[in-house]
């Protein structure tokens, strides 16, 4: 079972079990402020374009998120990953 504290936002997104995601984290699905808004996951280094653009992200299992961090749209925490407090995930390049 997996727990999501109070006053978060999660988009759209995968979350695996036993994932702990403290308060006012963010886990976002959508990108505002770019032209091309398709969503796209990087994996091990090769690009997987969605063709959607809304998509959060995939969160694997055991996985630790900080109060008020924000996971970027795409987003991938392999199993186990620990995100620190006030941490930003940007896994896309700009």
């Amino acid at each position: 079972m997996s727990t999501l504290a109070h006053l978060n936002f999660v988009g759209d997104s995968i979350i695996g079990a036993d994932v702990n995601v403290e308060a006012d984290a963010v886990i976002a699905n959508h990108y505002n402020e770019r032209r091309n808004r398709e969503i796209r996951v990087y994996i091990r280094g090769q690009e997987i374009r969605s063709g959607v653009e809304k998509f959060g992200a995939v969160i694997g299992d055991h996985c630790r998120l900080g109060a008020n961090a924000v996971l970027s749209p795409g987003t991938v925490l392999e199993p186990n990953a620990v995100v620190s407090r006030l941490a930003l995930v940007n896994q896309a390049p700009e």
